[in-house]
């Protein structure tokens, strides 16, 4: 009889240590999983979330599991993607690190702040009302134009906005504070409203730090910058919109923004300058050129005399006519 319950016993131990096997071998989900893990989620809601999506195949051996490594209670919330086949070792494992998927969002340089916000509202989904509620609280009193760095961002989800755009500002105050490094009297915002206009005036990284170069020496000698982004920002600013064409009459409109009409620097940023921007600025180039205009190649000609600029302008009128007589052609 006791031979029997020996017998019975030991298959009993091998057909549990069989179904245990069966349950921590690798799961290959049908097609990629994607579990979102709550806040406060307990092991039972975790595991039995787990077998539910298939990414496990017994959320009974998951828990039990998940407790004889001590590993029950400190289990994390967040949003998990599986896309290849796990054990339940390695699905426990990477709930209890943290290991959640990272996304990302790319912030091109030169977007206005309003530009950036509905970027994040088409990325994300997130209501626009919520992004500016966030930044408004994150800058208090603070103009918002210019204070987000251009750059690729990573997050988790479930997204906070708050969190993003403080890792923008962040990410513009460390490079600023790098950059002005044992130096002193630098006027943090006239960096940030030189480098906006280097950025919407040029593309080119070996151009900003000349047209940094235009903007100072311009200043210095008391002239108006004349800077057309200038002038399309203040119509936006104060229309809200702009029509795509820049005219004459638009450039004798006073804004606080038209550096035709208004001598010095405008009163904020007119977007949010990148790191190429932000070096220019705070080392321009050591030329005199007070001028530049489109030279036919994607760049710009520069000059240090108006005699010099007007020969470029007139170069460049040609190229233009013959861009145009060619078109015509055709």
């Amino acid at each position: 009889m006791k031979r029997k319950l020996m017998i019975a016993g030991v298959l009993a131990a091998i057909v549990l240590g069989l179904g245990w096997l069966q349950t921590i071998i690798d799961v290959a989900p049908s097609a990629p999983v994607e579990v979102v893990i709550p806040r406060g989620a307990s092991s039972p809601h975790i595991a039995g979330m787990l077998e539910e999506k298939g990414v496990i195949r017994s959320a009974v051996m998951f828990r039990l599991l998940a407790r004889l490594t001590g590993k029950a209670s400190a289990l994390q919330s967040g949003y998990y993607y599986f896309d290849r086949p796990a054990d339940m070792w390695q699905v426990l494992e990477r709930i209890h690190k943290g290991d959640v998927r990272q996304f990302q969002i790319t912030v091109p340089e030169g977007l206005r702040t309003d530009e950036v916000l509905a970027l994040l509202v088409r990325q994300t989904g997130i209501p626009l009302s919520d992004w500016q509620k966030h930044l408004r609280a994150l800058l208090a009193a603070e103009d918002p134009e210019g204070r987000l760095l251009p750059e690729t961002y990573s997050y988790e989800k479930p997204l906070v906005p708050r969190l993003l755009l403080a890792q923008m500002i962040h990410a513009q105050d460390a490079l600023l504070k790098e950059m002005t490094a044992g130096t002193e009297g630098v006027d943090i915002e006239r960096l940030r409203i030189v480098a906006s206009i280097v950025e919407k005036e040029t593309s080119l990284d070996s151009e900003r730090p000349l047209v940094a170069a235009v903007i100072y020496n311009r200043l210095k000698r008391g002239m108006p910058l004349q800077m057309d982004p200038t002038v399309i920002y203040g119509l936006w600013r104060t229309d809200g919109s702009f029509s795509g064409n820049l005219r004459k009459v638009d450039l004798k409109r006073d804004t606080p923004w038209n550096t035709y009409v208004r001598r010095g620097l405008p009163p904020t940023p007119i977007c949010n300058p990148g790191v190429a921007s932000l070096r220019a600025a705070m080392h321009p180039a050591d030329v005199d050129y007070l001028y530049f205009v489109a030279d036919g190649s994607g760049g710009h000609a520069f000059a240090s005399t108006h005699a010099e600029h007007e020969a470029n302008v007139r170069r460049w009128v040609r190229i233009e006519r013959e861009r145009g007589d060619h078109a015509g052609g055709q």
